[in-house]
Parts: C-alpha cells; structure tokens; sequence
C-alpha cells in the first residue's frame, strides 16, 4: 500500500476535468427539440398548469441535462477512482464483465463496481450485478478454489447503514473513498480539485444554454403553440400518437 499525495489526485483532476465539461457542453449543443418531447411525460406537465412555452422548455431542458451529466460525471467519477486506488494498491481496470475494479488489498481480492449514487438500479439491475459478480469470481477462482474474493457495490456519494448485502459488500460515499485509497478524508479533499476552472466553464455552458433556450422556446411555440397557448393537443399526439404526426408548422407548408 503506498499512500497517495493529495497533490497527485488534484494535478489528475485538474489534467483531465475538461474532459466532464466538453461533454457536457457537446451534449447541449447536440440536443434536438423533439428528443426531449419525446422522452418526457406530457400529461404530468399538463397537471402543473404550466402555460408558457419557455416555462415548459425550461423544465423540460432541465431534466434531461440532470439526467445526462449525472451520468458524464459518474463516469469520471469512476475514472478517478480507479486511477487513485492504482497509485495506492496497484489496482486494474477489470476485464471482466460489469466490474470496473479488481485490486488486493490486506490479502484478499476485491471486485468492485462503481456507481455515482446509493439508489442507481432497480431489481433487476442489481441482480445483474450480482450475477456478474458471481461469474467473476469463479474466473478468479478458476486457478486457486482457496483465493478470497470479495464483491463491492461502490458508490461516489451517499450513505449506506447497512453495508453488507450477503452476496456484496455496498460503501458509499466516504467509506467507499476510504475503502479505495485508505484515506479516510479524501471525500473530502475531492472538493477543491473538482471545483477547478468551474466558473470559467459554466459561464460557457451558460451561454449555449441560455442561446438553447432561446431557440427551442421560438420552435416550440411555432409548432405546438395555437392562438398564444400551448396547444397540449398537438403535443400530446406528437408525443403518444400510434402514427408518426405532423406538427403545425410541417402541416402548413
């Protein structure tokens, strides 16, 4: 086990950070009105009398970024993590199926997928997991009946009361940070470095957002909006229709 310098951790954050907010902002700027008219639940908008279109654009936006940068951001969650438990326990990168982690720690082998949060999966999600934390151990196994192999569900935020799942082991939040580098205070110290050149680039991801805005409340409008409301016809049947529907503008030409 070799300890690792806060220092080595904030120059790989700050090094590869960019990498969370060009994604970001690529996603933004890929994003098409109707993507997220379809994704999203017309009905339950319709019972919040939501009665602008840039109100309900707004809302709508505002999901699918939440959604979409949970997931970039885990993945660079989950990146720094395997690269910190690297410095300190020589840890991998798995090969195996649904395992981001194998490394040894205190003798024993440790398997490990991580997830951004505590409540990531349903049944049958986790179920998968523990399938293929069975399959993995039996490939480790495969050479050695005796070696001790032990699964974990690691989680970048949150708490867990009780860890022990029977088929797994769940650390969330500062245990699972503890449990990749022996550091019981890098939850913690991951503040400062994340936080590297942020404001500088959510001013830019603010201007592309607010320019989206903008542009998606002028299209809604044109398209599902009649006599200045919106028209929850047109966009319910655009949304749930058995057949694909032409909307107003289309319609006209």
């Amino acid at each position: 086990m070799k300890p690792i310098p806060i220092s080595q951790v904030t120059n790989y954050v700050e090094k590869n950070i960019g990498r969370f907010h060009k994604s970001r902002l690529a996603n933004l700027q890929r994003l098409k009105l109707e993507q997220i008219l379809k994704r999203k639940n017309p009905y339950l908008f319709k019972a919040k009398n939501i009665l602008t279109s840039e109100h309900l654009v707004t809302i709508l936006l505002d999901a699918h970024l939440s959604s979409q940068e949970e997931t970039i951001f885990g993945n660079f969650l989950e990146e720094l993590a395997i690269f910190i438990n690297e410095k300190v326990f020589d840890g991998k990168k798995s090969p195996a199926e649904g395992i981001d982690l194998e490394f040894v720690k205190n003798g024993k082998r440790y398997i490990v997928s991580i997830k951004s949060g505590p409540n990531w999966g349903n049944s049958s999600q986790i179920k998968k997991m523990v399938q293929n934390f069975s399959k993995a151990k039996k490939v480790l196994r495969a050479n050695n009946r005796d070696l001790d192999v032990i699964a974990v569900n690691g989680c970048c935020y949150g708490r867990d009361q009780s860890p022990d799942k029977g088929d797994y082991f769940k650390y969330c939040g500062q245990e699972f940070w503890e449990f990749i580098s022996d550091n019981n205070n890098l939850y913690l110290e991951l503040i400062v470095p994340l936080g590297h050149k942020a404001k500088l680039k959510n001013d830019e991801f603010q201007k592309e957002y607010s320019k989206l805005i903008n542009n998606f409340t002028f299209e809604f409008s044109k398209k599902y909006c009649k006599d200045g409301y919106i028209d929850w016809e047109a966009l319910v049947r655009f949304n749930s229709s058995k057949t694909k529907q032409l909307n107003r503008s289309e319609a006209v030409r």
